[in-house]
């Protein structure tokens, strides 16, 4: 059996003129926490992580999460070095916003928030209305991207957008705009596509923000081997090379060293 440890978010603060406690917590709050706890310790591949489990307790108000200790480990480095920074650009995206939105909290009803482990019970980091942990802005920056896979999903009540499922980023959700799909006589589901989208790119890291994807150009997508269309290729490549002196050219490239 795998062994397991605790993380602890205590909130401290006030409703009214009541101090925090389970009776008087709103439930979009809990509902708050829940949604960046994932977050904050699977960013990446949550179809296969280990089970988060669940409490709330007195004290102001005390979330309790447990998952398995290799996880906490894990968690406990990443609140160390972020004390040890001040600063959350270093972490992987959805865990800097996670920490991002609990800091927009603070902010917004003068709670503070101290996150601690099992394995590190001495240690808390804390976020409050005088910390500032935001992501720097400039390091993010307009790009153009693309991406391949299988298109699961398309349409959307409020934002019209395709769902793609892809190999290296996982299930994608990229906004299209109503009309593109008006458009689309044909049925889309279920077919390989390439995608070419404008998106936000970590100028440090190339890390892509997932939630910021548009649609630019969907492209029908055969990744199929055409030994026909490859043997062209080297055809039409052979007549241009064919006055170069490949020995000369290397040489050049090389600019006279030999290795």
């Amino acid at each position: 059996m795998e062994k397991i440890g605790d993380i602890e978010i205590r909130v401290v603060g006030k409703f009214g003129n009541e101090e925090l406690s389970p009776e008087n917590y709103d439930i979009k709050h809990i509902a708050s926490i829940l949604q960046n706890v994932e977050d904050l310790l699977y960013p990446n591949n949550k179809k296969d992580r280990p089970i988060i489990t669940y409490n709330i307790k007195e004290g102001s108000v005390r979330h309790i999460f447990k998952t398995t200790i290799q996880t906490i480990i894990g968690f406990s480095a990443v609140l160390l070095e972020i004390q040890a920074k001040n600063a959350i650009d270093f972490l992987e995206l959805k865990t800097a916003r996670a920490i991002e939105n609990i800091q927009y909290l603070s902010l917004q009803k003068n709670y503070e928030f101290q996150i601690k482990t099992s394995l590190k019970e001495d240690f808390e980091l804390i976020i409050n209305p005088s910390t500032k942990f935001f992501r720097t802005e400039n390091i993010w920056v307009d790009a153009e991207l693309y991406f391949y896979g299988i298109l699961k999903d398309a349409g959307g009540k409020s934002k019209a957008n395709i769902h793609l499922d892809t190999e290296d980023y996982g299930y994608l959700s990229i906004e299209t705009g109503e009309e593109f799909l008006k458009q689309r006589e044909e049925n889309l589901l279920y077919k390989k596509f390439g995608v070419r989208a404008n998106g936000k790119q970590n100028i440090e890291t190339g890390e892509v923000d997932t939630k910021s994807l548009k649609l630019l150009e969907l492209i029908n997508y055969n990744p199929k081997f055409d030994s026909e269309y490859l043997n062209s290729l080297i055809s039409k490549a052979k007549k241009n090379w064919k006055e170069i002196n490949a020995d000369e050219w290397l040489l050049n490239l090389r600019g006279g060293y030999e290795a």
